[in-house]
């Protein structure tokens, strides 16, 4: 028994050495860092964009209703600036009408758009901006009175400008909310039956959400 005893504490002497030294020979190896997006907002996109509009005037009714549409723009990013050009155009149901003695005067614009300039601020994945630009309405009125309709539509301009926020929510998808303010210079309508009705300045609220495809993606980078 003590000659086995022996044998056993000779071979675990021997052993400890080299377990030791083939521990020490093994290098450390660093777990490797991982991946994160770094979003880049320079290119081309387009997307879908929707929301509701209504009058800035004290009078009722007030022309108010809804719009969907698409949008296409281009960004390019330097730092954390991002510049911008953004196009947009919706089919539209924003109308009001008023009766007085008979007789209806509807309001009602079809279509709406707009080409801005956007500049803004991005931290990562999320956009800050200020946008302004050309704005345009397709508005029509109409006259009914005794069974009878009349209509004139006038393709009208002007300005618009206002602020919103969008965010990546998917390497190439992001989505967006804004607030845009939107002003119309006046037109004479029902000329060409010699009724000549002629509007004042129009101006809307709008608010709107919309959903971008970017063809260039985040860049992917090591922290």
């Amino acid at each position: 028994m003590k000659k086995v005893l022996l044998a056993s504490a000779c071979l675990f002497a021997l052993a400890a050495p080299a377990s030791a030294a083939d521990l020490a020979a093994r290098p450390y190896t660093k777990a490797p860092a991982p991946m994160a997006a770094v979003y880049n907002w320079t290119g081309f996109y387009l997307g879908i964009v929707g929301g509701g509009a209504w009058e800035d005037s004290s009078t009722d009714p007030k022309v108010k209703g809804g719009f969907v549409g698409g949008t296409a723009g281009y960004n390019w990013q330097t730092g954390n600036v991002v510049f911008g050009l953004e196009a947009d155009g919706s089919w539209a149901d924003v109308n009001a009408s008023v009766t007085t003695l008979g007789v209806t005067l509807s309001n009602k614009i079809d279509a709406l758009g707009t080409v801005r300039g956007r500049i803004g601020y991005a931290v990562n994945n999320v956009l800050f901006y200020g946008t302004g630009g050309y704005a345009w309405i397709d508005d029509k009125l109409s006259l009914s009175a005794l069974g009878m309709t009349v209509s004139d539509t006038k393709f009208r301009s002007g300005w618009t400008v206002g602020a919103g926020v969008e965010a990546f929510f998917a390497p190439q998808w992001s989505v967006k909310g804004e607030y845009l303010y939107r002003s119309f210079s006046g037109a004479t309508y029902f000329s060409g039956i010699g009724l000549p009705f002629n509007t004042g300045t129009d101006s809307f609220h709008t608010v709107q959400v919309g959903v971008n495809y970017h063809f260039s993606g985040p860049i992917v980078a090591k922290y």
